[in-house]
């Protein structure tokens, strides 16, 4: 396949990772049709609430799915905000799903989130004969590994994401120990709207 030189367009916006915690057991118990169905309902889930909220679903990965706030219409004081809201409205409605899996599979899942906030490049990617458009770039990275690191029920984000909550005073966020990621130079502050168990914890250290 001859490489084509790909033509990038550079954007701020808010990206937010979400996946599902349990996912290797469902894949050990359950039959591939089976778990291929419940991805369908958690794809589906999730999905419905980046549409409702202006996201736009940008990629599904396995048990992951990724969208983005603000790459078609920019409002760089919101965009990190209204994907924690997304963050948030996904693990709401991802529990009673969750709840039935659990009955019906006897497997417990959950899911968590990470989002940042920043400049990405939005290319397509690939040959003459095979094209992927995508988006690349230290935003999408950061991401991607609080998406990891969150705990089922948890949203991770950066502080570019954090600032604009703070600014707007509409949530309780707690301050996490920095977080080093492999390969890269300096560690990042992170912050997050805390699974219940945590905060319940942390209550003393919750700034509003």
């Amino acid at each position: 396949m001859d490489p084509v030189q790909p033509q990038s367009r550079l954007s701020r916006c808010a990206i937010l990772f979400v996946d599902l915690r349990g996912y290797t057991a469902l894949c050990e118990d359950l039959s591939p049709s089976t778990v291929a169905s419940l991805l369908g309902e958690f794809y589906a889930a999730v999905g419905h609430v980046v549409l409702a909220d202006g996201g736009r679903v940008h990629n599904l990965s396995g048990d992951a799915v990724m969208a983005v706030f603000g790459l078609d219409t920019p409002t760089p004081a919101s965009d990190g905000r209204t994907a924690v809201d997304c963050g948030r409205r996904m693990i709401d409605t991802f529990q009673p799903i969750g709840a039935h899996w659990e009955r019906v599979y006897g497997v417990a899942t959950g899911i968590g989130v990470g989002v940042h906030l920043g400049v990405v490049a939005e290319l397509e990617l690939g040959s003459a004969t095979l094209r992927r458009a995508t988006l690349v770039g230290d935003t999408v990275n950061v991401a991607a590994r609080l998406c990891h690191r969150a705990r089922a029920g948890e949203v991770l984000f950066s502080a570019e994401v954090a600032l604009q909550l703070a600014e707007a005073e509409r949530q309780a966020v707690i301050a996490l120990p920095n977080f080093s990621l492999r390969g890269r130079t300096a560690p990042i502050h992170i912050y997050c709207v805390p699974a219940p168990e945590r905060l319940e914890r942390a209550l003393p250290d919750v700034a509003n």
